[in-house]
């Protein structure tokens, strides 16, 4: 089995904060690789270690076979990055920008107008090649961004949030050219804090709760094992007084908060319950409701049940 990248305890500080806690795994070669997490979880901080931007605290990887702590320029002409906000210039066309892009990364002189003009072709961005880049709507923006990442034809592609913000004609047009990248062997390492695009697009995904994976699985695996995770449902009189810090100490898997509702995936519901009794006073939770029996709808990708107690 080939890898594509290799990452071994993996670790970042910023100040007292951890934001990677000890993060590994393995990519396969033309796998699409999912990393799904809430906002805050450390996505997009491993994208930019991995790609170059930022030095990790700790921890090592190896990117197509060179060492990232050795090897940074080799690693760059192998990769594509395509961030959750937009590196291109506004003031440029779209053509312009996939010149300008194709010249950073030194695609020699003969073959930059073919690349151009095949992407433009490919993403249907032929009659967008002489409008500035910031006019563009949001979906035809991300789609010029990702030609931008793959005029030097790279071996890996990171993708950040690739479809946040986008309207559903846009996310549904961006899936399907992702899923087109796993026929032509490209590497796809995909962040995302939607479970259903990553149910869809992913032959694996890595959770990823306050920078640590917890766990690694296909799936299939994964719905699987949500069908039999405990649920705890609570609700926030003041959700503004809410923090990361008050839900630090939870014992779960993973926690959702919609407005003024926490959704609480655990194991040990009576630990969880007795860590919300502590904070009660300061973030004001005013009532739990616990929930023994789970299930799965693949509709939504949530795990639901009916409240079975309530105090």
């Amino acid at each position: 089995m080939e890898h594509s990248i290799i990452v071994e305890g993996l670790t970042k500080r910023y100040g007292d904060k951890l934001a990677l806690d000890d993060v590994s795994f393995k990519v396969e070669r033309g796998e699409v690789f999912g990393y799904l997490g809430p906002n805050g979880a450390g996505k997009s901080t491993t994208i930019n270690i991995l790609s170059g931007l930022i030095e990790p605290t700790g921890g090592t990887a190896v990117i197509d076979g060179h060492d990232l702590r050795h090897e940074r320029v080799e690693i760059k002409r192998k990769i594509g990055v395509v961030p959750e906000a937009s590196n291109l210039y506004d003031e440029l066309t779209v053509r312009e920008n996939l010149g300008f892009v194709s010249k950073l990364y030194h695609v020699p002189r003969r073959l930059r107008e073919e690349r151009i003009a095949r992407l433009l072709d490919s993403f249907d961005l032929d009659e967008q090649g002489g409008r500035r880049f910031g006019r563009l709507s949001k979906g035809l923006k991300r789609r010029t961004v990702l030609a931008a990442a793959l005029i030097h034809e790279p071996d890996i592609l990171f993708l950040d949030e690739p479809t946040s913000g986008l309207d559903v004609v846009s996310a549904r047009t961006l899936r399907r050219m992702i899923e087109g990248f796993k026929e032509r062997d490209i590497t796809v390492f995909l962040t995302t804090h939607y479970i259903e695009e990553a149910g869809s697009l992913c032959d694996r995904i890595a959770i990823l709760v306050r920078g640590k994976i917890v766990t690694i699985d296909t799936p299939q695996a994964l719905e699987a094992a949500a069908q039999e995770m405990p649920v705890l449902d609570a609700r926030v009189d003041y959700g503004e007084r809410l923090t990361e810090e008050a839900l630090a100490g939870v014992p779960a898997q993973d926690i959702k908060v919609t407005g003024d509702r926490l959704r609480i995936y655990t194991r040990d519901i009576p630990g969880a319950i007795k860590t919300l009794s502590h904070v009660s006073e300061e973030t004001g939770f005013s009532r739990y409701c616990r929930k023994d029996m789970a299930s799965f709808d693949p509709r939504t990708g949530i795990t639901y049940t009916a409240p079975m107690t309530s105090t």
